[in-house]
């Protein structure tokens, strides 16, 4: 019989990941990462499991499109290429658009060998991840995508006077992560700019009322503009998202992406990747 889960432990395990917070869990076996969450083995398989299913569904479902599914087939990935994510939670997320795009990837073009390595890691800003950058060139990838920004615009108390990251360090952040793949690795770059967010439901969030937290799209929108203003390719998702997000598309919590949200983020990707959406 499967056995049944506190809903929190699967939140852990799609939102949580030992094996990149610490680096000395990166070769530990599924038993040991099982009981860091405080959970039984049969649990924790049973728990990623059904992520993997619902990412696997939701590209079956983008794939009824035969125009996307040939998209999926013209992306500019070699045979053998390595592509890696920096982000946040939104890409951390074990429901992402990356985790979908392994998928997309898996079903149209299996004999590919491509290699997706996902280097979100929830609640990172873009001052951690360049802290941890070289860690991420050392992967040589072929492909790096750059989603950073939502929690350098996190406010912290009542009536917040400031961001956690200034906008000037936000971008001085990327242009520097940019900077150093360029000197140590081949990759093409690819910008993603941060989701929008729909404010009221931040507010009403009751962790975000106990920790004084707060997001608002004035912020997340000066981060979008700022990396449109970036040399390379930009995938746009807060043109996608609208302001404040589309309702399907964030989560109760008013900042991360529901499954059809993490959909948008990648159908925007594959889209930019293959010439642009069609008019």
């Amino acid at each position: 019989m499967e056995p049944t889960f506190n809903p929190q432990w699967a939140k852990l395990v799609q939102m949580q990941h030992p094996k990149k917070v610490l680096g000395y869990a990166r070769h530990l076996d599924d038993q040991l990462l099982a009981a860091i969450y405080g959970m039984e083995l049969d649990m924790y398989l049973t728990i990623k499991g059904k992520l993997a299913q619902q990412t696997r569904e939701a590209a079956e479902q983008l794939l009824e499109s035969s125009d996307f599914a040939d998209r999926v087939r013209r992306l500019p990935f070699k045979e053998g290429a390595t592509i890696v994510a920096v982000g946040e939670s939104t890409t951390d997320d074990l429901l992402s658009w990356f985790e979908i795009l392994r998928q997309l990837l898996g079903l149209q073009r299996p004999q590919d060998g491509i290699q997706l390595i996902n280097e979100g890691i929830s609640g990172s800003t873009t001052t951690e991840a360049l802290a941890r950058f070289s860690g991420i060139v050392a992967h040589q990838p072929d492909w790096i995508f750059c989603l950073l920004g939502a929690n350098d615009v996190q406010r912290v108390g009542p009536d917040s006077a400031k961001t956690l990251v200034s906008l000037e360090e936000t971008v001085q952040n990327l242009k520097e992560m940019r900077r150093i793949a360029e000197a140590r690795t081949q990759s093409e770059w690819v910008w993603v700019t941060p989701p929008t967010f729909i404010e009221e439901r931040v507010a009403a969030f009751p962790y975000f009322q106990m920790g004084q937290l707060s997001w608002r799209n004035e912020d997340i929108l000066r981060v979008g503009e700022a990396v449109r203003g970036l040399p390379g390719v930009v995938v746009d998702t807060q043109a996608g998202y609208g302001q404040p997000a589309q309702a399907s598309y964030m989560g109760f919590d008013g900042v991360h992406p529901t499954i059809e949200g993490h959909k948008a983020i990648v159908r925007g990707l594959v889209e930019s990747l293959t010439g642009g959406k069609e008019q």
